[in-house]
């Protein structure tokens, strides 16, 4: 395997397990195209945002705005906040996430076992995303605190440097060989820091955004969505690193059709969370049309674990009108006609 792919066999903290994270061909066409998962939920925390988390505090002690005994302040809906929890544990810094109830439960209880200090923006268990609501409080905790650092994901360069080994990992795996880039886009960071990268080292691919419909990155209309840690729900700002240079097409997907993804594509063994779904459907419902041996590679940014209570779960998707055995039986017959091809 190559050496970007392989994990040292000893290491001495956990920030050190981060990257290097594996490819699965999920499924291929008679033609020799391939969609190819790149699998972020093998990092530590299961999910790629603990790569910006690392870089985001990286660049605040690099510029001196985090000290020893220091405190991270971060508005996040689940994954974001694990990833910092994890690199403030390690450096001897106090936590404060702000969220919602938005956020998957095991998200906010992982962050909190890991020592994070939770403040609800809403105190009232109303499951709406408040993203503006949060990123005002979490800004207004920091200010006039010495020694104190809102990351502000949406917003931090960091975030998209913290993805660049994404793209050598994938440019040595593949050697290159990359037809499209597909992704989901909330900050930005995964997507374009990996495609930005990905520009420098090899050129001929293109780049596809995905996001959930109500989401208003790519126009309206604007509604409540379920998919959580994507997209820019409305009265949020677009943030400063999704860039519309990079982006070859943006789309839209919606919770049920993401949803079903994730539970059609459990049956083959494995488990992605709620916004990979949708990504995985869109890759899933092109491959058959592009060019004869292309190759697709999808961001999977954490794993559907955390999703237990809700994706994963029969009575809360029906609550929610979200559970659709026609669209997952859809998308089973299509999963097992390209992976018939593999």
């Amino acid at each position: 395997m190559p050496g970007a792919l392989q994990r040292p066999a000893v290491v001495t903290r956990v920030s050190d397990l981060i990257g290097r994270t594996p490819l699965l061909e999920l499924a291929a066409t008679e033609t020799g195209s391939r969609l190819l998962l790149k699998l972020e939920m093998f990092n530590p925390t299961g999910t790629a945002k603990i790569r910006m988390a690392r870089a985001m505090v990286d660049a605040a002690e690099t510029a001196g705005r985090l000290r020893p005994g220091g405190r991270i302040i971060e508005s996040t809906s689940g994954n974001t906040g694990l990833g910092l929890a994890v690199i403030a544990a390690e450096r001897g810094y106090a936590f404060t996430a702000v969220v919602d109830n938005h956020a998957c439960a095991d998200k906010l209880r992982g962050m909190k076992a890991l020592g994070t200090e939770l403040v609800y923006v809403v105190d009232d268990g109303a499951e709406e995303l408040a993203t503006a609501a949060r990123e005002e409080l979490a800004e207004d905790m920091a200010r006039g605190h010495d020694n104190t650092v809102f990351t502000e994901q949406h917003n931090n360069p960091a975030n998209g440097d913290g993805y660049s080994p994404v793209a050598h990992e994938l440019v040595e795996a593949l050697g290159g060989k990359i037809d499209v880039l597909i992704a989901a886009v909330g900050t930005g960071g995964a997507l374009f820091g990996t495609a930005r990268e990905m520009g420098r080292l090899i050129g001929g691919f293109s780049v596809v955004g995905v996001e959930p419909k109500g989401s208003i990155a790519f126009g309206g209309p604007a509604h409540d969505y379920y998919q959580s840690g994507t997209g820019t729900p409305e009265g949020a700002e677009l943030g400063a690193l999704v860039d519309f240079d990079l982006l070859d097409e943006g789309v839209k997907v919606g919770d049920i059709e993401a949803f079903a993804t994730c539970r059609a594509v459990a049956r083959t063994g494995l488990l992605i969370g709620g916004s990979a779904g949708g990504v995985v459907h869109e890759a899933l419902t092109r491959l058959s049309a592009l060019p004869p041996g292309s190759t697709v590679v999808a961001l999977i940014n954490d794993g559907g674990e955390k999703y237990m209570d809700t994706v994963f779960n029969d009575d809360w998707m029906r609550e929610r009108d979200l559970l659709s055995p026609e669209v997952e039986r859809e998308i089973d017959e299509l999963l097992t006609k390209l992976r018939e091809n593999r």
